[in-house]
């Protein structure tokens, strides 16, 4: 895989234009390895609420057909999500719900890195839990380690700039992402 770009996309948990979690999203492109190039999903924001009536009906809708064929194509992906109420956002779940029940699942044995950013001590930690367990479920390989919680995240990224102003942060996402261009090569598709 050493030859070739690796293809990345992120998922950013919060729909909010100018969240936490999305300055870190955006600052992602800027700090990957060579040979890693990262861009954002299509977006889940207009995917209805899983029903399977709906699904039973009409199939699955265009958006949630859009986000399962970019993760079929992603050699990775990078969840990056605040935690609300000690889980998963909610809009977040229900995508991961719909994409999961998509026919070839996009999930199954797919590199997933995960990252959070909170403005309390704990950086997210709980929403990872909860997302490394779905992704178990859906046979997904997620990376270990180096995890990323960026917490008291007020005082490391500038919601005015958009800029994550802490440079140990900067240096932590760093490893993340070399690792995960690592984890990629190992578990990702070959050839």
């Amino acid at each position: 895989m050493a030859d070739r770009t690796v293809n990345v996309i992120t998922i950013c948990g919060s729909l909010r234009k100018g969240s936490y979690n999305r300055i870190v999203m955006n600052a992602l492109p800027g700090l990957a390895p060579e040979g890693m190039q990262i861009k954002e999903a299509p977006p889940f924001s207009e995917f209805p609420l899983y029903n399977a009536d709906i699904q039973n009906a009409t199939g699955f809708p265009a958006p949630v057909q859009t986000l399962a064929n970019a993760i079929r194509a992603a050699d990775g992906v990078i969840f990056v999500t605040p935690e609300y109420n000690f889980g998963i956002p909610g809009p977040l779940k229900n995508a991961i719900d719909w994409v999961s029940r998509v026919p070839n699942q996009p999930f199954a044995g797919k590199p997933i890195a995960l990252q959070s950013a909170s403005p309390g001590p704990l950086g997210g930690g709980r929403v990872q839990y909860d997302l490394r367990r779905s992704m178990v479920f859906l046979d997904a390989f997620t990376l270990n380690k180096p995890e990323i919680f960026i917490g008291n995240c007020a005082q490391r990224l500038d919601d005015k700039t958009g800029k994550i102003t802490d440079e140990q942060t900067i240096g932590f996402i760093r490893q993340q992402l070399a690792a995960f261009a690592n984890f990629i090569a190992a578990h990702g598709p070959k050839g």
